[in-house]
């Protein structure tokens, strides 16, 4: 494998979306449950919900500020390594992106404040508010991301000029393409459910330790039950998003299904491992007529392989193949969980029920995973194309950059984001490991603001040990 600069612009894109995507991912849903907890809190007056949401708030900013700062880095590169991209598409991705700083960046960027230093200087009613409007900041900066990558996996509303530059003619088209009617909620979905178990992993961790178990249980059982019902709202957008992928990306659809030749009735692949050089299938384990089943609901359909594609145009097999094959596991695994920890929160057995505190306590990393792996089937089965069908991946590329250049500004992101990235974990953790303020702190400190945290029998501003429960 030669080590192009357009290879190394990849991979430095790859790596840098990864360690972004990480952080949305967490912190839209994380917003909407912090609007969520709040308005628990102000229609039923119970205190837990306030000890909750002030300790959520400490480890939404600091993941929505890694979130921001690794965005725009990545934004950067647009025009560093893809400036051929950013000449072309310019037209129609710089109003989009400048559309996300005009609404998204305005409402987080106004509210943020009193979301982190308002609690005691605002009324209940306007906090909870600038919760709601933080939430739907976060979701419309989704938004707008999700339009513009949706316009490159299905480019609508557009002319070409003669430079070959792309020129907006009907923005409806564009904004509410077919392509981002069904992939905007398959990404918010799985950001909310990504949330969704960081949250019960949370409550299921401190249910084990014995530590802050009234917290725990109501985290636990609010993120369950609220999983129970997203997971199969995603599965279900995932599906349309699917049908989409079959009808105007055929080429993507086949190497997500490890489909070599046409195929009638179509079989389904579970597991294999596609040898693009044979074009074949190793170690092939397959059910017959369900391929043409999940691809055009029907038993007898032919379904198209790669072959019936030129060479040039097939994206590599093996990332979409294994990448899509590890999302729906892992949606698998939080909906079985999520379905089974409900059904034992409706009684006290979830309290005796070790084994799945412990399934559920592992089982944050699940929606980052899929979430990640998704993006990987997503992007590089739309390759070679940038622009699907329109511009390649190697006509994007800045002219000129040099392997030793892409290579350095490489090590460097890696480096500089590996230092963030372990910061970041190492401060959420310790929150987390130190947990909600106890009631009767946070009762002292709700009479006097100034007055540091403490309880009796401890040093003023020093944490006291929580008592077991």
């Amino acid at each position: 494998m030669d080590l192009t600069p357009v290879l190394l612009s990849r991979i430095q894109f790859a790596f840098t979306i990864t360690f972004h995507i990480i952080f949305p991912a967490f912190t839209v849903g994380l917003a909407a449950w912090l609007a969520f907890l709040e308005g628990c809190g102000l229609v039923t007056g119970r205190p837990i919900y306030r000890r909750l949401s002030d300790f959520w708030l400490k480890i939404f900013a600091i993941a929505f500020g890694l979130g921001v700062v690794s965005g725009i880095v990545m934004a950067f590169q647009f025009g560093t390594n893809w400036s051929e991209l950013s000449r072309r598409s310019g037209p129609i991705q710089g109003p989009l992106l400048g559309y996300e700083s005009y609404t998204a960046f305005a409402l987080e960027a106004g509210f943020f404040g009193v979301l982190m230093f308002g609690r005691n200087r605002v009324p209940r009613i306007v906090y909870f508010l600038a919760c709601v409007m933080v939430a739907f900041g976060t979701s419309l900066s989704s938004f707008w991301i999700m339009v513009n990558n949706s316009w490159m996996q299905f480019p609508t509303g557009f002319s070409v000029a003669a430079d070959g530059v792309f020129v907006p003619t009907d923005w409806p088209a564009i904004i509410f393409s077919r392509a981002t009617l069904v992939r905007f909620p398959h990404m918010i979905l799985a950001a909310y459910v990504t949330s969704a178990f960081c949250v019960a992993a949370t409550g299921a961790w401190y249910m084990l330790r014995g530590d802050a178990v009234q917290e725990g249980r109501t985290m636990l059982t609010m993120a369950l039950r609220l999983a129970a019902i997203l997971v199969p709202l995603q599965i279900f957008f995932g599906h349309l998003t699917g049908d989409f992928v079959h009808d105007k990306q055929p080429t993507k659809f086949a190497a997500i299904e490890g489909r070599w030749h046409d195929e009638q009735p179509a079989a389904e692949v579970l597991i294999a491992w596609p040898d693009e050089r044979t074009e074949s299938n190793r170690f092939q384990i397959a059910i017959p007529y369900l391929g043409s089943l999940i691809g055009s609901m029907s038993l007898t359909s032919k379904e198209v392989g790669l072959t019936s594609f030129p060479v040039a145009d097939r994206p590599p097999v093996l990332i979409p193949f294994f990448a899509f094959r590890i999302m729906v596991g892992c949606g698998l695994l939080m909906l079985t969980l999520a379905w089974l920890g409900s059904w034992l929160t409706l009684s006290d057995r979830i309290l005796r029920a070790r084994k799945l505190l412990w399934a559920v306590f592992l089982s944050f990393p699940l929606g980052f995973i899929a979430t990640v792996t998704g993006w990987f089937t997503a992007e590089v089965g739309r390759q070679p194309w940038t622009i699907y069908g329109l511009m390649r991946t190697t006509e994007a590329a800045t002219p000129f950059l040099t392997t030793p250049q892409v290579a350095a500004s490489l090590v460097m992101f890696a480096t500089i984001y590996s230092v963030i990235f372990a910061a970041g974990v190492i401060y959420i953790y310790r929150q987390l490991k130190a947990g909600p303020i106890p009631a009767q702190a946070l009762n002292q400190h709700a009479t006097n603001p100034k007055r540091p945290f403490s309880i009796p029998g401890s040093s003023p501003g020093v944490r006291p040990a929580r008592e077991r429960v």
